[in-house]
């Protein structure tokens, strides 16, 4: 989707969209980069009571600006209160008390599985490492359910993960039941383009919405599987300039 003249812009409608899938919520795992945006949003627009933790052990921050990484001192000065890594681990995030985890991704396939570890490059080329798990595979067996926000592409969006960093549906229904997993596993991919959500039967994500300016068919072209859509597929409200205007303030400090 391009930018014309008064479009608002792809990466600002999936803050917003990923923003307003946390109404509701009680607690959410914040990774840093869009998924810190998205929930700083939500809590200064949509949900003031939001609780949101960090890896690095901040429960409740409240930051005036978008930290720089999980270590920005003023998620610690900002927090409700400060526990260990291994505490934030084993209590809060494996013992079930985290209600949403925000997740990236380098690879999803139809299935929300998560690449983030290594993509091939091609014959008699090395394979392209990448950042690596970090907390995703935790995140998305542990917390109550998990929201991807990633930017839509063929190159992301693969028929075949290059490696299997993180579960999500893993091969279809009931298969994260097989493997233990407790939380209910992603419920929606939140990209510049609209809104994909597992099927209810067969867990395969399906379009659900489109964001303003975007077609049904430039998402397919964006997807490197045959993508499915809802029966009917909405389109999301455009943002508001409460939206913007707080988004714009996180980014500017």
């Amino acid at each position: 989707m391009s930018d014309g003249p008064g479009r608002v812009g792809g990466d600002v409608l999936m803050a917003v969209g990923a923003a307003r899938a946390l109404v509701g919520a009680r607690t959410c795992f914040v990774g840093i980069g869009l998924p810190s945006t998205a929930a700083n949003l939500a809590r200064r627009v949509h949900n003031p009571g939001l609780v949101l933790i960090y890896e690095s052990g901040a429960i409740g921050a409240k930051p005036s600006r978008l930290p720089l990484s999980i270590g920005d001192g003023e998620l610690a000065d900002t927090a409700d209160a400060l526990v260990p890594v291994a505490e934030m681990f084993n209590y809060w995030l494996q013992g079930g008390r985290i209600d949403v985890g925000f997740l990236g991704a380098a690879q999803l396939d139809r299935y929300a599985n998560i690449n983030t570890t290594e993509v091939d490059r091609g014959p008699g080329r090395p394979r392209g490492r990448l950042p690596g798990a970090g907390g995703a595979p935790e995140i998305a067996a542990h917390c109550g359910e998990v929201l991807i926000a990633v930017r839509h592409s063929p190159r992301t969006f693969v028929e075949r993960l290059d490696y299997v960093t993180t579960l999500g549906h893993g091969t279809g229904p009931g298969d994260r039941a097989r493997h233990g997993l407790r939380g209910r596993g992603p419920v929606a991919v939140i990209t510049d383009l609209g809104v994909l959500r597992p099927d209810p039967a067969t867990a395969e994500l399906i379009l659900t919405e489109v964001h303003p300016g975007v077609t049904v068919g430039e998402v397919r072209e964006a997807t490197g599987w045959p993508l499915r859509t809802a029966d009917r597929v909405g389109v999301t409200p455009p943002p508001s300039e409460v939206e913007l205007r707080e988004l714009s303030a996180l980014k500017s400090v």
